[in-house]
């Protein structure tokens, strides 16, 4: 019995210590520190400033390093019992975790967003509806299981995000802070692709490990640029 115990730790241990397991727990460890990092950098700046383009830039990668957790955690229960689905084997359990990384990732992408556009956007209310629509994405994760919707949902928030980064990059007066923009755009597709290889995990298959090299030179980056205004 000691024996069938053990064989079943080795065997469940040498899972999490595979090559595929390995650089999936690297690469949400690199996120995770450089998002920790970002929004502990930027406190001295925020604090000298009160600058609430800052803050909300902050915010975004809290809830990045916060999301990113939890994406790991799926990602190594998933791979720990070889299944395509979290609820397959775990429901309630899954479901909350599922509902909690879809909702930090939904606010990640809203906060972002809320740092280049809170100029605009004047209404007292917005924060709270961010976080409304978060909500209402994850909970549309959880009661609809078709990957159509998911990728279809997806696309809907790429566009409704892109054309509104657009029309403030037209607008604003500072059109040399443009490579912002892109890299913020960037962010966003390659963070939409984290998000369908959670919920689709076949999807994307073919293309991981090149999603997981552009997502990490964009957080690195984006770490560079904050630590180079921030000294």
């Amino acid at each position: 019995m000691v024996l069938m115990t053990g064989r079943a730790i080795g065997n469940g241990f040498g899972k999490l210590m595979s090559l595929g397991m390995g650089s999936e727990i690297l690469y949400s460890f690199v996120i995770i520190v450089c998002s920790l990092m970002i929004y502990f950098g930027t406190k001295e700046l925020y604090k000298l400033t009160s600058h609430k383009g800052i803050k909300y830039f902050r915010l975004s990668f809290l809830f990045f390093a916060l999301a990113y957790f939890f994406r790991s955690f799926i990602k190594i229960i998933l791979f720990y019992f070889e299944i395509s689905e979290l609820r397959t084997i775990l429901p309630i359990f899954g479901s909350v975790t599922l509902f909690i990384f879809m909702y930090f990732s939904s606010m990640a992408i809203f906060y972002l967003l809320y740092s280049v556009m809170w100029r605009k956007w004047k209404s007292k209310w917005i924060i709270c509806y961010l976080h409304i629509i978060s909500l209402a994405i994850a909970i549309i994760t959880l009661l609809f299981q078709n990957p159509l919707i998911y990728f279809l949902m997806n696309i809907l928030f790429f566009i409704f995000i892109s054309f509104t980064v657009f029309i403030s990059f037209k607008q604003s007066k500072k059109k040399k802070h443009s490579n912002l923009y892109a890299i913020y755009l960037m962010l966003l597709i390659f963070w939409i692709f984290n998000i369908l290889d959670i919920l689709i995990p076949n999807f994307l298959q073919a293309f991981q490990l090149f999603i997981y090299l552009i997502s990490l030179g964009i957080f690195l980056l984006i770490f560079y640029k904050v630590i180079r205004k921030t000294g």
